[in-house]
């Protein structure tokens, strides 16, 4: 898969977009020339993500949130920090992923970040965005796009630097919340059968904090105010729980795994072999091996490794997909094209496993195949800009070069991007028919162009 550029993981700027409809556009463009500047980027990983997922599921079946419209999604951060920003997302950095040291200390993560969306928290959020778009000057600190997800409903999507006072002011919540969330969350953990365990060892990571300067402050802290009597509370919603939560075998599976493949591309190959060894399920360990053999580019090692995890787990499609990124990088493309096809015949919803396997296909010159497929990717996914970008192509080789200039101005949009954007809007335009489903949403891009160009005007 493209990255920007870490071996088997793809990057994207942190928008949500579905067809930029009109609601989306008029407020997307408050912040976009900040976006094309400071945008933080997701990882995208079908295998982190369904990791995530795993963890995520008891936590959020018991703060009653849809534990299918709820996605847990990776920032390429490397600090320690978590948010929310609609209902639909919860944002984990990978620094804080990498930091926490049990799968209670995540979940607790987790379930605190789903308290504010169970609470209503974010309902206030966009008076809080109005007043900081006004201290942020429409700078280059803080960045938004809003969207609107299918059948409607109003989201938001924000990229931007976490060193901002403005973004602190978007992101950051009251004491009074912070108390709230901490009791959903203890709520929540129990009734998942989760220890509390991990919400004390969190706030006792941050104990002293308040007494750095906000410079030195971790950004958890700037944006979630803890305290000693937070820390105190979660130790008695501890007392009370007793001992009752046994360790739960999945979750360690599970934690164990996200962190591994997130470790094994970040970090340097020769401290992923060294500490590969010390993993105790050999699948995992496995699979970080044929990482860091794959980033010394040893497809040899690679492929032996990465054919061990799939002897232990035959059924898994996650192992399947990374062994087809590791052929295709290295340009094996019938054996990749088999590789990605039974991690599809597996996990056929998958939206990043249908975008690495039309991939696959578009490098394999089976053009027709591969747009088929990412047409699927994109219909449950449209926030992966490495499938537009391949898409765009796809569409261009077989003559369709409306559709190739909609799904470019799209991938461009959801970067802030939007003066490019919008050129490749209005090469769409005439070049489809009026009314047709590409012409509208070129038309919606060219929108949030225009009120780009507005709203640019009115600052200077």
């Amino acid at each position: 898969m493209p990255i920007s550029h870490v071996a088997c993981m793809a990057f994207e700027r942190v928008s949500r977009l579905a067809s930029i409809p009109a609601l989306f556009l008029c407020v997307m463009t408050w912040f976009v020339s900040a976006a094309q500047t400071n945008a933080q980027s997701l990882i995208r990983d079908p295998d982190i993500e369904n990791g995530l997922r795993e963890l995520a599921f008891p936590v959020l079946r018991a703060a009653g949130l849809n534990t299918n419209r709820v996605q847990i999604l990776v920032v390429y951060d490397s600090t320690f920090n978590a948010f929310v920003i609609d209902n639909n997302a919860i944002y984990l950095n990978y620094g804080l992923i990498l930091s926490v040291d049990t799968p209670e200390m995540l979940q607790a993560v987790i379930a605190h970040e789903a308290a504010h969306i169970a609470n209503g928290h974010l309902a206030r959020r966009f008076e809080n965005l109005k007043a900081a778009k006004r201290n942020a000057g429409l700078g280059t600190a803080l960045a938004l796009a809003v969207a609107v997800a299918g059948g409607g409903e109003a989201a938001a999507g924000i990229a931007a630097g976490t060193s901002s006072s403005a973004l602190r002011s978007f992101l950051g919540h009251t004491r009074a919340e912070e108390s709230s969330a901490d009791r959903s969350a203890a709520s929540y953990l129990r009734w998942a059968g989760i220890s509390p365990s991990g919400m004390v060892a969190l706030h006792q990571k941050f104990v002293g904090q308040e007494l750095l300067s906000e410079a030195n402050q971790d950004p958890y802290m700037r944006s979630h105010p803890t305290n000693r009597d937070r820390l105190r509370a979660a130790q008695t919603f501890l007392g009370e729980f007793g001992a009752s939560a046994v360790p739960n075998a999945q979750a360690e599976y599970w934690f164990a795994r996200v962190k591994g493949k997130l470790s094994a591309f970040l970090r340097a190959p020769s401290w992923t072999l060294r500490r590969a060894k010390e993993e105790t399920a050999q699948d995992i360990r496995l699979m970080r091996e044929a990482a860091a053999h794959h980033q010394n580019r040893n497809l040899a090692e690679a492929r032996g490794a990465i054919d061990g995890a799939l002897a232990i787990r035959p059924d898994d499609p996650y192992y399947y997909e990374l062994k087809g990124q590791i052929l295709l990088e290295n340009r094996q493309l019938p054996e990749a094209v088999a590789a990605y096809g039974h991690a599809m015949e597996m996990a056929p919803n998958n939206a990043l496993i249908l975008a690495g396997f039309g991939r696959a296909l578009l490098a394999q010159d089976r053009t027709k195949d591969a747009l088929q497929v990412l047409e699927k990717a994109r219909a449950r996914d449209h926030r992966n800009t490495g499938s537009l970008r391949d898409l765009s192509v796809a569409y261009a080789r077989v003559g369709n070069t409306g559709m190739a200039s909609v799904v470019t101005a799209e991938r461009y949009a959801l970067q802030g991007k939007l003066t490019d954007a919008g050129i490749h809007a209005r090469r769409a335009l005439g070049q489809l028919p009026e009314g047709s489903t590409g012409w509208q949403r070129a038309q919606d891009v060219l929108i949030a162009s225009e009120n780009a160009k507005k709203s640019k005007r009115k600052r200077k």
